[in-house]
């Protein structure tokens, strides 16, 4: 006879723990669901919340990401032109070995507000290095500047710093949005990349608190090793993109595009980088699953062994399709990465697999 449900609660009220952990494993269809759901909400409820917080520091979170294309844009417009001077020891100098009491003309590179007034780009000035009234060295107009509808007069400090603390972005350096509101989007795009990495570690604790009921008690305790692993080792494969990967991928993107004024959305741009950084994060999870497999005895050695040629091909569609681009060095360049984490993913293997034990009912 069907057993109606209220007398199926009592008698999971009566058993002990330990049945209740073997038949954790054995949970219905609509339990895993409700489990499924519970564990959506709670990431859901951390991203959000990381979210509010990135938020706040999305401009930093903004200016460390524009660093790799900053560099490579300087480098995309940069004329390499020999130096041939009167003498031959003349040399080309940063504004930040100025001394007081230089002089020169200083160009501005972009319209500049100075005061009510606007300077347009392209515009020239007589200018010397002094000390302001806090004995601050600056540089300082010696002649008016004439603009459209106002005149600047001399003495004026113009926005160059002389220390070096803070680099100004030149005009060929800026990335640019097209709409209104594109900036804003850009800036919760950026949020929101940056609140699921920073999110990882409980959200690895979501997925595992979700398969954890198919483990057996023993292998429940992997879940230490597991969050601390995996999210090493998305930190690792995200700054891998950063600096490795990325700027010789996009100084190749560039490099096609010489022959034309290069206007790149910034919008464009930061998605493709953050793409790049999360897959890879999520790539770099290899060894890491490899060694909590390995440690229950779902993975050994000898299986990555003999499906090498199979992961071999899907490391190869993973990188065409993560590669910005499609040619084959750009390709084998985030291929190459992906085949040595393989071959480690082997060695944690053999040195750390086990065979998987099942527990006797008491």
């Amino acid at each position: 006879m069907k057993q109606d449900f209220p007398a199926y609660m009592e008698e999971l009220e009566e058993l002990d723990d330990h049945e209740l952990e073997h038949r954790g494993g054995q949970m219905s269809f609509l339990e895993h669901l409700d489990e499924l759901r519970k564990r959506l909400v709670n990431s859901v409820v951390i991203i959000v919340v990381a979210f509010f917080f990135c938020w706040f520091v999305s401009g930093y979170i903004y200016e460390f990401l524009e660093v790799p294309i900053r560099r490579a844009l300087s480098e995309a417009a940069r004329r390499d032109v020999p130096v041939k001077g009167l003498t031959g020891d003349e040399k080309i100098l940063p504004l930040t070995s100025l001394k007081e009491g230089d002089h020169g003309r200083f160009v501005f590179d972009q319209a500049t507000k100075l005061g009510t007034s606007v300077v347009q780009p392209g515009t020239s000035v007589e200018s010397s290095v002094k000390r302001d009234n806090s004995g601050i060295l600056g540089l300082f107009t010696e002649e008016p500047i004439y603009t459209i509808n106002s005149v600047i007069p001399a003495g004026v400090q113009l926005p160059v710093d002389l220390t070096g603390a803070n680099v100004e972005t030149t005009a060929d350096e800026r990335l640019i949005v097209t709409t209104a509101p594109e900036a804003f989007t850009l800036y919760v795009t950026v949020s929101l990349y940056a609140a699921i990495a920073l999110s990882i570690p409980l959200l690895l604790l979501q997925i595992w608190g979700f398969i954890s009921p198919a483990l057996y008690k023993h292998e429940r305790a992997y879940v230490t090793p597991f969050v601390l692993l995996s999210s090493t080792s998305f930190v690792l494969g995200a700054a891998f993109a950063y600096y490795i990967l990325f700027p010789p991928a996009v100084k190749y993107l560039l490099g096609l595009g010489e022959n034309f004024r290069l206007l790149l959305r910034a919008t464009d741009y930061f998605d493709f980088i953050t793409l790049i950084m999360l897959a890879m994060g999520l790539i770099f999870q290899m060894p890491a699953i490899t060694y909590v497999l390995s440690r229950i005895g779902l993975v050994s050695a000898g299986m990555l062994i003999k499906s090498w040629k199979i992961a071999i091909v899907v490391i190869l569609i993973v990188a065409a399709v993560v590669s910005p681009t499609g040619d084959i060095p750009n390709m084998m360049l985030f291929a190459a990465p992906m085949m040595v984490l393989y071959v480690v993913s082997v060695f944690i293997a053999w040195f750390f697999g086990k065979k998987r034990t099942v527990e006797a009912p008491a």
